[in-house]
């Protein structure tokens, strides 16, 4: 992770968790993460596999000029990338391990922005496969937030983060993990 957002946000969902896989929806914080807050988001995980958007934190609605609680967080994305965030999400939910990865989104005059981003597993009520908390955090362009919409996101680069260790804690869960492997677009790592 090269975002400190994605860091600190990694970080206090490591801790929430401890030896768990993943912590409970219930014992995340907005006011431990305030100083991030705008830029988190947490999708819902659905039957019909749209991902809505349950909350959208300020800087990520900024980005589309729009309020994206309830939009699909396929839909921020490219038709062509949408089959390989939709693997993203379930390789978070089903091997409950965090992924970090690469975007790029495109304003109105060519203004291209850079995006990293995270995707950490919860659980609600206890489920596993319920709730993603993720952050977007731009790394160049960042000056537009605001400003112009960027446009549906390309997907660059993906990578699980702490696979050991999460998988170890998911073993002694309740409910196992399934993991997946996903190579997304192979040429552009």
């Amino acid at each position: 992770m090269r975002r400190t957002i994605n860091r600190e946000l990694f970080n206090y969902w490591n801790t929430l968790r401890g030896e768990r896989a993943a912590p409970d929806r219930a014992s995340v914080d907005p006011l431990a993460i305030r100083s991030i807050l705008a830029d988190t988001f947490i999708i819902e995980v659905d039957a019909d596999g749209l991902f809505p958007l349950r909350v959208a934190g300020a800087r990520v609605n900024a980005l589309w000029l729009a309020d994206l609680k309830g939009t699909s967080f396929l839909d921020l994305w490219r038709n062509e990338d949408r089959r390989s965030v939709h693997a993203a999400l379930m390789s978070v939910v089903d091997g409950v391990a965090p992924l970090v990865g690469g975007a790029r989104g495109c304003a109105p005059g060519d203004v291209e922005m850079e995006i990293e981003f995270l995707l950490l597993p919860l659980r609600h009520f206890g489920r596993t496969h319920s709730r993603v908390l993720g952050s977007l955090s731009p790394m160049r362009g960042a000056e537009a937030i605001g400003q112009m919409r960027v446009g549906s996101l390309e997907f660059l680069s993906m990578r699980m983060i702490d696979a050991p260790r999460v998988v170890a804690a998911a073993s002694r869960d309740a409910s196992p993990p399934r993991p997946r492997l996903v190579v997304c677009n192979p040429e552009k790592s």
